[in-house]
């Protein structure tokens, strides 16, 4: 599988590995969406900290919300996608 990026570069093999986290950063967004943990899985602290931050400000609803939507959007998202919006253009929200 070769994916080519927005400038016409392959992207390197070793992103390709990246499509266990969506089903994790899936299922840790539906679950503990509240926390942010699906965005530290993705590598992204600052949206993580934001959420935590969110959450202790809110109780947690807002936070959850977001994170069951992203959840649900990452699991829905073929493997392909996914790579290419979510570690290749390191898409931050939704």
């Amino acid at each position: 599988m070769e994916i080519v990026d927005e400038n016409g570069n392959t992207i390197k093999q070793s992103n390709l590995n990246q499509e266990s986290k969506r089903v994790i950063a899936g299922i840790l967004g539906i679950l503990f969406g509240a926390l942010g943990i699906h965005k530290f899985v993705l590598g992204y602290t600052k949206e993580g900290i934001i959420m935590l931050v969110l959450a202790l400000i809110t109780c947690g609803s807002v936070p959850s919300l977001i994170g069951f939507i992203e959840g649900i959007i990452y699991l829905t998202k073929s493997d392909e996608e996914f790579i290419e919006m979510y570690q290749v253009n390191q898409k931050g929200w939704f």
